[in-house]
Order: structure tokens, then C-alpha cells, then sequence
């Protein structure tokens, strides 16, 4: 169990960092949904699921409360991207709302789990 967490975590973090550059390669603009945005997206969500199952699954502490705003944030940013992957360019807000989504769920991530291990 503890290598399928790993495998999955690895391509959580994957599916992060391909959402994250997406982003970042067009920071100046002009703005819209990319490839790398969309298989990011998608990747890190899925992943995220299957990650959760395989803990649940195993012997290992969930977080319920930490998985559920996780899976807001990622579902909000996945539709936010699906919704506008097929128009040419999407307004500057939308972009830096998909962006703050994605840096917020890996603030979340990291210093959820930083909490408990120093309060």
C-alpha cells in the first residue's frame, strides 16, 4: 500500500506541477486555457482521489476536514478549466483566480499537515 501512495502521490505532485506551468508560461499574456492547464488539472484531481482511497484503504490517518477543502479547490479549478478550454482567450481575472486557486491548495496541503506536527 504504502508504494501505491507514493506512485500516486508522485503523480498528484506531477499533475500540480504541470497546472502550475501552464499557468506560469503565459504569465504576461495573452491568458487561456492551455494543454498543460487541462492535463494538470485533470491529473492532480484524479490522482488526488485515487491518493485518498489508497489511505482510506490502508492504515493511515485521513484528514477529512483538510481532504474536503482540497477537493473544493481542486474542483473548482478543474471546472474553471474545463469551461474554458475551448475559448481563444479567457479575461485576466479568470486567469489570476485559476492561479490563486492553485497556489491556495498547495498552501493548504503543506501547512495544514505542518500544523499538527508542531501544535
Amino acid at each position: 500500500m504504502e508504494i501505491a501512495r507514493q506512485a500516486l502521490l508522485v503523480v498528484h505532485l506531477l499533475g500540480f506541477a504541470a497546472l502550475f506551468g501552464g499557468l506560469l508560461v503565459q504569465i504576461k499574456g495573452p491568458y487561456a486555457v492551455n494543454g498543460l492547464m487541462r492535463d494538470g488539472a485533470g491529473t492532480a484531481f484524479v490522482a488526488g482521489l485515487l491518493l485518498v482511497g489508497v489511505m482510506e484503504a490502508g492504515d493511515a490517518d485521513v484528514d477529512h476536514a483538510k481532504v474536503g477543502v482540497k477537493f473544493a479547490i481542486g474542483l473548482v479549478v478543474l471546472v474553471l478549466v474545463m469551461a474554458n478550454l475551448r475559448k481563444p482567450s479567457i479575461p485576466k481575472g479568470l486567469y489570476l483566480g485559476i492561479l490563486a486557486l492553485t497556489v491556495v491548495n498547495v498552501v493548504v496541503a503543506v501547512f495544514w499537515s505542518s500544523a499538527h506536527t508542531f501544535g
